[in-house]
């Protein structure tokens, strides 16, 4: 049996006319929500699209537990990269991984600490914030410096060392800071 590869199916598309690609693109379109979602934020709204993305994070890291609603980290996480994967902006990337770790921190602050692999999937995010954060030029940093400062300070009291590390990433992102 042959391994299928990207190889073969670029050969055949790369054939196909204008109408036939289209018409491909619509099968795909309709054969899943996450299709539907990676082509609306390419090349319809990617605003639109990074606030459905929202919707869904807000859902699954500050669930409504008297629904008995669970958190999904994992669910959250895939669709900061699906986004990520879809729209090429680094700035839309910046404010949907601050949403996230925001989301996850004010669960915390209303429910109470969770466990170590909840705080070191916000770690993860924010590191990955940071990092986009300071690739973007100097003016369009401060907005997002801002809510990650707010972050950390209302993480104090926060265990599992979430709140420490935080702080590290800050201060090693944004030394000037306080």
């Amino acid at each position: 049996m042959t391994k299928q590869t990207w190889s073969a199916v670029k050969s055949t598309v790369s054939k196909l006319s204008r109408d036939d690609l289209l018409s491909l693109v619509a099968e795909l379109y309709r054969l899943s929500k996450q299709n539907q979602n990676f082509l609306h934020a390419r090349f319809a709204n990617a605003e639109a699209a990074m606030e459905d993305c929202k919707k869904i994070i807000a859902e699954c890291l500050y669930p409504d537990v008297l629904r008995d609603r669970p958190l999904q980290v994992a669910k959250a996480k895939k669709v900061v990269a699906d986004f990520c994967k879809a729209v090429a902006d680094p700035v839309l990337h910046a404010d949907l991984m601050l949403f996230f770790v925001e989301q996850g921190n004010a669960f915390t602050l209303e429910y109470g600490d969770i466990d170590a692999g909840f705080y070191n999937a916000l770690l993860a995010m924010g590191r990955h914030a940071v990092k986009t954060i300071c690739s973007l030029p100097k003016e369009l940093q401060e907005p997002f410096r801002e809510r990650l400062s707010e972050i950390v300070l209302s993480s104090s009291g926060i265990g599992w060392g979430y709140h420490d590390e935080l702080a590290e990433i800050y201060d090693a992102a944004f030394p000037e800071e306080d």
